[in-house]
């Protein structure tokens, strides 16, 4: 069985660390800025991953192509499975969960709508093997089969 590279997109505050814990906790490394704090550190655990061939998850934003494909050729050449989550959310929502955060988990507003003006709806062309929407309804997360047009926009 191939190692999996599981990408995780979308805008703060939408779930993205409570589902790593949920669904890849146990089988798959957590490679994520925040805990890391430097794009050298995620470099260097991320040729660990490959080298080793461990599953991970890139638990980042990961808003543009550009962003992904720091992941996607490396991990593709490695011989993984790349599946990647979009995670679809009103901003203005994602704005509400955050102010519900502890204050030290918060993430400025200002983030939020950032993120959201450059995000990119990935595509399988990036080299994915697989995509899924991501939603949350009833406070539990909906993983839904991947539709390449979005019928609703985020903000």
């Amino acid at each position: 069985m191939k190692p999996e590279a599981v990408i995780l997109i979308g805008i703060q505050a939408t779930g993205k660390s409570t589902f790593y814990k949920e669904r890849f906790f146990c089988t798959h490394v957590r490679i994520n800025l925040d805990m890391l704090r430097t794009r050298h550190r995620e470099k260097l655990l991320l040729a660990a991953c490959l080298e080793g061939r461990v599953s991970f998850v890139v638990d980042n934003t990961s808003p543009t192509t550009r962003d992904r494909a720091r992941y996607i050729p490396a991990a593709k050449a490695a011989g993984f499975r790349i599946i990647g989550f979009l995670f679809e959310s009103e901003v203005r929502s994602a704005v509400d969960r955050n102010a519900q955060r502890p204050e030290d988990e918060r993430v400025p507003e200002a983030a939020i709508w950032g993120t959201a003006s450059k995000l990119e709806r990935p595509s399988l062309s990036e080299g994915f093997d697989e995509l899924h929407n991501v939603r949350i309804a009833d406070g539990r997360f909906v993983v839904e089969e991947w539709r390449e047009q979005r019928t609703k926009p985020f903000r």
